[in-house]
């Protein structure tokens, strides 16, 4: 790039703010970083990454209450709830480290503090330490994030009474958790408790666990569930809380009453969008989130958002790629030809036992639309690999266009769907065909063979 240098301010240290900061720096940007709780993001640090750390545990732990059956003595496990909490927060520390670290070496200025815009090129910013700045910035971002959504009939005291925020862990193990929620929150929250040894009930507004999912992928999830001994509330909506004694109830709004030791909002989040100054500089919102177009640029031309508050996909890869979008826009790479995030060939991951993991065309959808499709499916039973495993639940499955064969979308549920689905994500994005995948040489003994065999 010629000419002047340009300025660019971001608020929000998440994905999308420090991936945006990196290739902006690296692309000669003069970058500054406002971040007031966690560089890396408090929802991916402080949400994401200590409920995958707690679902690991859980699953270790059921792994060696099943060790009889790999042909080993069968060994007590017991939760060391103090060392499970020094574990993540070391995990957390270290990953803030190294994300602190790379933006340094890049030459971005950090600044802890919250960021306000005070019109459309300046950010006035509340330091930590008492002090003020104000910054003129050519481009800005704003990479917020979000908060657990709590409605007003949720009387939430962080001991009995729980948002995600307070859970990672939880100030003591709940002998009968209540998860009020079945989206994929609710299904991991249930997945990690139930593997601890809390008993467990999840209240589902609708029909099935994982509304919007394939109803073949919910159905083995509650079938795992109803093994493990989860009860399952179906079609009721939790309309009010009590705390009493230590004991806290739920009330339906289908008469129902439900008691536990702890209950745990997991019902969605709302964007970070309050005291950002965004009326000041012209930036338009919609239910709260900033309006973006396909650059992620806002109605202002040089503001931009990313992650959560953009309102688009809220996964930490999509929230990556945003940010590294908007640095390429901002910098003038995108004059030319180029390709724009595809929100709908995103691939996502529901970290329960078994995992779940899904991208691109749904069949459910495919069928609604009216869209002719193929539909493959092949169950991990057939697999050598999941045998010598022990694990021979669920299956892969995948949509194509049966006129040229390409890869439309799929399913996996079963052990490692999150590392699986990669294969599936690669072949929609590059445009391969089932051809491409049943003709590619997978490993023998390993699980992916299912996708070739799933192909065929």
């Amino acid at each position: 790039m010629s000419g002047q240098r340009k300025r660019f301010v971001i608020i929000g240290g998440g994905p999308g703010g420090t991936a945006c900061a990196t290739y902006a720096a690296r692309m000669g940007a003069e970058v500054t970083l406002i971040e007031k709780d966690i560089v890396g993001g408090a929802a991916h640090l402080l949400d994401c990454i200590p409920s995958k750390a707690m679902i690991a545990t859980g699953g270790a732990m059921s792994m060696m209450s099943r060790a009889a059956e790999m042909g080993l003595a069968t060994v007590e496990v017991q939760l060391d709830f103090d060392a499970l909490r020094q574990r993540i927060k070391g995990i957390e520390e270290h990953l803030e480290q190294s994300v602190t670290e790379l933006l340094e070496s890049q030459g971005v200025r950090l600044i802890e503090g919250a960021g306000r815009l005070t019109g459309p090129n300046t950010v006035a910013v509340a330091c930590a330490d008492g002090t003020s700045l104000d910054l003129e910035a050519d481009v800005i971002v704003l990479s917020t994030g979000s908060r657990p959504r709590i409605p007003d009939w949720a009387p939430v005291d962080g001991e009995r009474v729980l948002t995600t925020r307070h859970a990672y862990p939880p100030p003591e193990l709940p002998t009968h958790l209540i998860v009020i929620g079945s989206g994929v929150t609710g299904v991991e929250f249930v997945n990690m408790f139930s593997s601890f040894g809390s008993d467990v009930t999840l209240v589902v507004s609708r029909n099935q666990v994982l509304p919007g999912k394939d109803p073949e992928v919910a159905k083995v999830l509650e079938a795992s569930f109803l093994e493990r001994g989860v009860k399952l509330v179906m079609g009721a909506r939790a309309q009010s809380i009590e705390t009493e004694d230590g004991v806290v109830t739920v009330h339906c709004d289908d008469g129902r009453v439900l008691t536990g030791s702890h209950v745990l909002l997991a019902i969605g989040s709302m964007p970070n969008s309050e005291n950002l100054g965004l009326d000041e500089a012209g930036v338009n919102r919609k239910w709260g989130y900033v309006e973006v177009d396909h650059n992620m640029k806002s109605s202002v031309a040089h503001i931009y958002a990313a992650g959560d508050l953009s309102g688009k996909l809220p996964l930490s890869s999509v929230a990556s790629s945003q940010g590294r979008k908007i640095a390429e826009h901002a910098m003038g790479l995108h004059a030319g030809p180029h390709r724009h995030l595809d929100y709908d060939k995103a691939a996502s991951a529901i970290f329960t036992d078994p995992e779940i993991a899904d991208v691109g065309l749904a069949e459910a959808d495919a069928f609604a639309e009216g869209r002719k499709i193929r539909v493959t499916k092949v169950p991990f039973s057939v697999s050598a690999k999941a045998l010598i495993n022990n694990d021979s639940r669920g299956f892969v499955k995948i949509v194509s266009d049966p006129a040229t064969g390409e890869v439309l979308g799929g399913s996996i549920v079963g052990r490692h769907a999150a590392e699986l689905i990669s294969v599936i994500s690669l072949a929609i994005t590059a445009s391969l065909t089932v051809t491409d995948l049943a003709e590619s040489l997978f490993v023998h003994p390993a699980l992916s063979g299912v996708l070739g065999e799933a192909a065929e």
